[in-house]
């Protein structure tokens, strides 16, 4: 493959797109990035880079960085809505792995894979407010067609090797590659999603899960250190609740505070006054909870999917962004290593597709979080006097073990899986 010419297109400059910049960088693989927004902006709220993401970030000399703009997850727990402990463990660096787990603002994370894309490729790199509309593909390359997103008016066509769609859950070529596929599967409940300031909680790099679906459940944990003179961090909370109506996917639509809070009224606990620091967020983000049936292919000649395009899942299990980030490192890698591209595409297909499908369906059924529905299930809810007598310790570590293996970050399938060298 001739390394001189335009060699990958990139479509969609989000978390996949861009680590995807950045792996075919390394591999000196020369690559731009169309992305539709006209400016990219700290968009979002918190988000999870678990151990095997860190490992593939770090790899790109971004593990510094991110730990100092996010905070180094130490723990997480968890707990019922009466507050009782269930089951606690260490994370990352802190259970004995070669990485950490770091809890950082989405906008964060985003704007230093931005920065660094510009820093080691070039500012122009990264083409900003041009969508693509289409492509067409031959025996020599891609035709990727484009579109002024402001206007919608039509921009000359680039031409590239292979094209990687990186656009997202409307991805153009996903449409194209599966346009009879199932609508979006709603799993029955709403998430909430803010940031609140707020002073430190437990050990100040916790992260708690408070409850289930069905009664409304909390995850929060702070992604931002010392924001003002008091030494408050910025603190990510996520609440999901049953909901039979289906509501529309929108990362961006408002919430209403009444429409959850009353369901925590009573978890004001000694390490945190949960419904305060509701009622204090910046802002508040409604979310139904959907996903897509895993896809037969997303490899068609010379283009393929990566990220939410390929694989759309559930925020369950802090896996979205990792998923997208190991797929990106994945390709660059196998680009890297065979003269023939296309052959490249269908491996990266048949290394990726399976893993993430596996994770998609485990968002579904063994998320970490699902150990309280199982506790809630066999108490009936209520208080119990040891922990132990509902769900012993040793099923307790297997129930976390096996999402961990699922998802490629158990300290056995960290050690197995390459990494990008």
């Amino acid at each position: 493959m001739d390394k001189n010419g335009e060699d990958v297109i990139i479509v969609g400059g989000g978390i996949g797109g861009l680590t995807l910049a950045l792996a075919l960088h390394k591999a000196g693989i020369k690559c731009r990035v169309f992305e539709a927004v006209p400016q990219l902006k700290p968009l979002g709220v918190g988000l999870n880079l678990l151990p095997h993401a860190m490992r593939e970030l770090d790899s790109l000399g971004l593990k510094e960085t991110l730990c100092d703009k996010g905070i180094v997850t130490r723990e997480y727990s968890f707990y019922t809505n009466h507050g009782q402990l269930v089951d606690h463990e260490p994370r990352g660096q802190f259970a004995g792995l070669d990485w950490p787990q770091v809890s950082i603002h989405r906008g964060d994370l985003h704007l230093a894979l931005y920065d660094a894309v510009c820093e080691r490729l070039g500012a122009e790199s990264v083409v900003l407010g041009q969508r693509c509309v289409g492509f067409d593909q031959d025996a020599d390359g891609v035709s990727v067609h484009l579109e002024e997103s402001s206007s919608g008016r039509r921009l000359p066509n680039v031409r590239g090797k292979v094209l990687i769609a990186c656009d997202g859950v409307h991805s153009i070529a996903r449409k194209l590659f599966h346009p009879r596929e199932a609508s979006p599967r709603y799993q029955g409940s709403t998430q909430w999603r803010g940031v609140t300031r707020w002073k430190p909680f437990q050990s100040g790099a916790s992260m708690c899960y408070i409850g289930t679906f069905r009664t409304g459940k909390l995850i929060t944990y702070p992604i931002r250190n010392n924001i003002d003179e008091e030494g408050n961090q910025l603190i990510n909370w996520v609440i999901e609740f049953a909901r039979p109506e289906e509501q529309q996917r929108d990362w961006n639509r408002e919430g209403k505070l009444e429409d959850f809070v009353h369901l925590f009224d009573a978890c004001n606990f000694d390490w945190l006054d949960v419904p305060a620091m509701l009622r204090a967020a910046d802002a508040v983000y409604e979310y139904p909870m959907v996903d897509q049936d895993p896809l037969s292919f997303w490899t068609n000649g010379r283009v393929t999917l990566l990220g939410d395009a390929a694989h759309p899942m559930m925020p369950r299990g802090s896996n979205g962004a990792a998923q997208a980030i190991i797929d990106a490192t994945t390709l660059a890698r196998l680009l890297a290593e065979c003269s023939d591209w296309q052959v490249a595409l269908k491996e990266y297909e048949a290394r990726r597709l399976k893993a993430t499908a596996d994770v998609v369906l485990a968002n579904r059924e063994i998320a970490p979080d699902a150990i309280l529905l199982v506790v809630d299930e066999r108490t009936g809810g209520r208080p119990f006097d040891n922990i132990d007598d509902v769900i012993s310790r040793d099923e307790r570590k297997q129930w976390q073990l096996r999402y961990k293996q699922v998802a490629g970050f158990s300290a056995d399938a960290l050690k197995a899986s390459p990494g990008l060298a």
